[in-house]
């Protein structure tokens, strides 16, 4: 079994190296005693490794398995502070998955992989194609590497409207096409960032890119750019946010950052002082997907965010459940009762537009408004020479 303590570095990157030791040895005691007769030794960083000789498999396992990560939920007391870690678990068998220390390690790893990109928190048993996928996963993490470096990748704008049909904004995407395999969608690549800390220079292109474009257009519309929860972990992203507002001349005001409920559950206390260093500064804060992860109204209460996200999985159920039209009315009402904007993701039908704009949804985002294309294709919308003038028309007539 190759296991790996979640969140370790991060805790090592906010409190130093004293605490993550601290921390480390009081994992490691909880786990000795959790391990008991099987063989525990650490093997670098936040990794350990069992071997678990004695007991029918994958009974056993499976049964020492469940007991690690119940041992390793509970927070833990570190210089009067309570920091709760996880952890992730590889498991491979000899001589069913390998014959040889070297393999039987390697799958292991292949397993525990799987774990951390399954959601971490969880064990995994090594599995015949898992090796093949990990190959391909660290083959997708170099190609993207050199994607950020040689310019492969792209923005695209997808607009936001008011209730009266003008553009209020827009959102940067990233777009990848690879050289060999064409286009290669977000949700395959952005897991992959994450895992792999690329996500950091890949957020900053994003934002610097965006800030620069957005800077150039005669019109005042915002632009808005999703920031990934690693992104609040590691640096300091308010003076990146500074930097980069000084270096493309954008009004911070038209600056607007998309975070998701997830930034603030793993953190919120910091997550809150990150915020209001980002407000500070003039740029505005959007909470994204709001009602699809943890849902607290505390979050609401503790961070005064400029605007409310409509998650696109509620809009598209308007016209199907009842009770998804009761969650937008209530959306729409907490946002009017906190003086936050409201907009709607996810737009596809009159019919949704018609029912978010007479509830009182203040902005809306979708393909019925417009799908996400370089900006050549709304030139006329945000006052830019259009080079590519042939892209907006052909749009205009979709």
């Amino acid at each position: 079994m190759r296991i790996d303590i979640d969140g370790f570095k991060e805790v090592n990157d906010v409190y130093g190296p004293g605490v993550a030791d601290s921390l480390l040895g009081k994992a490691a005691k909880r786990l000795a005693e959790a391990a008991d007769k099987h063989f525990l030794a650490r093997t670098g960083g936040g990794g350990f490794t069992i071997i678990v000789s004695e007991g029918p498999h994958p009974a056993t396992a499976v049964e020492l398995a469940d007991r690690l990560l119940a041992t390793i939920a509970d927070a833990f007391d570190v210089e009067g502070r309570a920091l709760r870690v996880g952890l992730s678990i590889g498991i491979t068998f000899f001589p069913d998955d390998a014959t040889d220390v070297a393999a039987l390690l390697s799958n292991a790893r292949a397993a525990l992989d799987r774990a951390r990109a399954d959601g971490r928190g969880v064990f995994r048993m090594f599995e015949a194609n898992m090796d093949r996928k990990l190959r391909e996963r660290r083959a997708l993490e170099q190609d993207l590497r050199s994607a950020l470096a040689s310019g492969e990748l792209r923005l695209h704008y997808q607009p936001q409207v008011n209730v009266s049909g003008e553009i209020v904004g827009f959102e940067a995407l990233i777009r990848w096409c690879h050289k060999e395999r064409g286009t290669i969608p977000p949700a395959e690549f952005i897991p992959v960032a994450e895992e792999s800390g690329l996500i950091v220079s890949l957020g900053e292109w994003v934002l610097r890119q965006a800030c620069r474009e957005a800077a150039s257009w005669a019109k005042s519309v915002q632009i808005g750019v999703n920031l990934s929860p690693v992104q609040f972990r590691q640096g300091d992203l308010p003076s990146l946010v500074h930097q980069i507002l000084l270096e493309t001349g954008l009004n911070p005001n038209r600056l607007e950052l998309e975070i998701t409920e997830s930034v603030l559950f793993d953190d919120l206390s910091r997550a809150s002082s990150i915020l209001r260093r980002l407000k500070s500064l003039g740029v505005k804060i959007a909470l994204d997907d709001f009602g699809t992860g943890y849902s607290s109204l505390s979050y609401l209460q503790s961070f005064p965010f400029d605007k409310i996200k409509i998650d696109k999985s509620f809009v598209g159920m308007i016209q199907k459940n009842p009770q998804t039209v009761a969650i937008i009315r209530a959306i729409v009402g907490l946002g009017r009762g906190l003086s936050m904007d409201i907009i709607a993701e996810g737009v596809e039908t009159l019919e949704q537009l018609t029912f978010l704009s007479e509830e009182g949804c203040h902005a809306l985002q979708g393909y019925l408004i417009g799908r996400p294309h370089p900006i050549e294709a709304y030139a006329d919308e945000v006052g830019r020479p259009a080079a590519m003038a042939g892209i907006a028309a052909r749009r205009r007539t979709r």
